[in-house]
């Protein structure tokens, strides 16, 4: 009788272990990057009442004869099913769509997670907000370029850059009256940038030179910045020009500005004259105003006041050939395993590795009907074998009365 007990103690142990996989499941219904956990049972040992035998002669063969001394677990292991993504419109949240995880640095060990809502702290940066885990990526190089072929490291934001830039092109529009005389002029004035965002002024200066021919010449507070002249055809369309860089020297510190100007808008026809700088590339200095992770591959850009963005870094994404193998640390964390593989960090969107969705967390992958179901499984398994040990006790009982 006592084997029936224990084997039903075994099934106890279990069926509560069970209980309390559903039951944590059931607790992070609602934790971002959390993944459902599963439970596998095993039968456990047998006792050999007869090991059969095999056909002789005259007889046939036997089978063995065997009793089961109960259940133990298999296995728990994580579900890396993907979970739904939830729009947060925030642009530091993060969320993986497909297979990978995001890289934290724990100082001596790695941790990776699917959760990525992500801050900056006093120092710039880039970190869980729930844990202070710095995330891992990689920051672009002296010439601009982020290399991912690179360890990931830290990515710090820089907090107090402008940026600005200095004025390639400027683009011309407007009439030249036909009804001018030769030397008759007209100035307009425009603005450009040097490499420092500085604003200098020149003056351009149109001067009727012939019948369907102007020159122009520019000057600057420093003197003479170019000069050329503009041929229109019959229709007083544009047909050609002869010189078309400005140069103005910049102010302390900053390169000369060398400008093209396009003329190709201007038109000689019989109304007044009327010429204005339509558009110019050059921006003042500008200031930071957010950060913008690009959807996708997971590019990190610094948005400016003037309207300008600039990439200074790429976050990390880590694949594993057995993401089961993975060892849970909490805070929606894994460790390496001895059973996952080594990591394979690259960027996102490559070698099988997910794309990164910006402004988007993942949500629980937590089933919650499945996991009512198995509740009521693992009452029903405990309820059963609660039976079969008080049915061995009443047997047990109904023995020591037999002496009486």
């Amino acid at each position: 009788m006592l084997r029936s007990m224990f084997t039903a103690i075994s099934s106890l142990n279990l069926h509560q272990s069970y209980l309390d996989v559903v039951a944590n499941n059931l607790a992070n219904a609602n934790t971002i990057g959390y993944k459902t956990s599963r439970v596998l049972f095993q039968d456990q040992f047998y006792q050999m009442l007869n090991p059969g035998s095999g056909p002789a002669a005259n007889l046939g063969g036997t089978n063995p004869t065997q009793v089961g001394l109960g259940v133990k677990t298999g296995y728990i292991s994580p579900i890396f099913t993907q979970g739904a993504l939830q729009a947060t419109g925030r642009n530091l949240d993060l969320a993986i769509q497909g297979d990978g995880f995001f890289v934290y640095d724990q100082g001596a060990q790695r941790r990776y997670s699917r959760e990525g809502s992500l801050t900056l702290d006093s120092a710039g940066i880039l970190v869980n907000a729930s844990t202070g885990l710095r995330v891992q990526g990689w920051m672009v190089n002296a010439s601009g370029v982020v290399d991912t072929n690179l360890p990931p490291g830290n990515i710090q934001i820089p907090q107090n850059r402008t940026i600005a830039r200095a004025t390639q092109n400027a683009i011309f529009g407007g009439n030249l009256s036909a009804d001018a005389v030769v030397g008759d002029s007209v100035d307009t004035t425009m603005g450009i940038y040097d490499s420092l965002g500085q604003l200098h002024t020149a003056t351009v200066t149109f001067t009727r030179t012939g019948a369907n021919t102007w020159s122009w010449s520019a000057t600057a507070p420093a003197g003479a910045a170019g000069n050329g002249t503009i041929t229109f055809d019959a229709n007083g369309h544009y047909a050609s020009s002869t010189g078309s860089v400005l140069s103005v020297p910049g102010s302390a510190g900053a390169n000369p500005i060398n400008a093209t100007l396009d003329l190709t808008s201007l038109t000689m026809l019989s109304a007044p004259t009327s010429t204005a700088v339509t558009s110019q590339d050059g921006l003042a200095a500008g200031s930071i105003t957010d950060v913008y992770i690009t959807p996708n591959d997971g590019a990190i850009f610094l948005v400016y006041s003037n309207g300008m963005r600039e990439q200074v870094g790429q976050i990390a994404v880590a694949r594993f050939t057995n993401p089961a193998g993975l060892i849970h640390t909490g805070h929606t964390m894994f460790q390496q395993g001895l059973n996952s593989g080594d990591p394979q960090i690259g960027a996102a969107n490559s070698a099988g590795r997910g794309a990164i969705a910006a402004g988007y967390l993942e949500g629980s992958n937590v089933d919650m009907a499945q996991e009512f179901t198995n509740m009521i499984l693992a009452q029903r398994g405990f309820q059963a074998s609660s039976r079969v040990i008080t049915t061995s006790d009443e047997i047990i009982q109904e023995l020591v009365n037999l002496k009486r």
